[in-house]
């Protein structure tokens, strides 16, 4: 991963520059789920994974059976039904999974437009998630990113308004006038 990069500081007239050696062919993936409830603090329930085979025609992405177990996980989790905003990736409109959410009644799936990243709250969480944990760093080992990563999720997680506050960003709101039907 190329570490971004952020405000950072230097000597008056030296640029600052931060070398990176190579680029690992290593790949991870994170699926989250920002999740609300009125009266309640936000939560952010996410599963980090990496791909060890990717090089070998392996898969480089979740999988829909990962995306049901992590919505099992927040189902236990949360204790309530859940009701699912995705974007269009391709993984959740898959057949199985579709077939998944129809066959339980706790999850209701709902679609946003195509090309729509400014109403996905998680795309929120990613951009934080950048300037933050991950910017201005180097990474020596994907074992060091993936620490790194599950530190600035816990960070997160830990602070409700931020999450709030990615709702606040896509100007959704968590109240609708009345319940829709499927």
């Amino acid at each position: 991963m190329t570490p971004p990069t952020s405000r950072t500081w230097a000597r008056r007239g030296t640029t600052p520059v931060i070398r990176v050696r190579g680029r690992s062919q290593r790949r991870f993936s994170i699926a989250a789920l920002c999740c609300y409830k009125p009266g309640e603090r936000s939560r952010l329930v996410y599963r980090p994974k990496r791909h060890t085979d990717h090089k070998s025609s392996g898969r480089k992405s979740f999988a829909w059976t990962e995306y049901r177990d992590l919505l099992i996980a927040a189902h236990q989790q949360l204790g309530g039904p859940i009701v699912l905003v995705w974007d269009n990736l391709n993984v959740h409109k898959d057949r199985r999974m579709r077939a998944f959410i129809d066959a339980h009644d706790w999850i209701t799936a709902y679609h946003l437009p195509p090309y729509a990243p400014d109403l996905n709250p998680v795309e929120g969480i990613w951009s934080i998630l950048r300037r933050t944990s991950q910017a201005n760093t180097a990474f020596t080992d994907p074992d060091h990113l993936i620490r790194r990563l599950r530190h600035g999720l816990r960070q997160i997680q830990y602070r409700s308004d931020i999450i709030d506050g990615c709702l606040t960003g896509t100007g959704l709101t968590l109240t609708t006038p009345r319940l829709q039907g499927q």
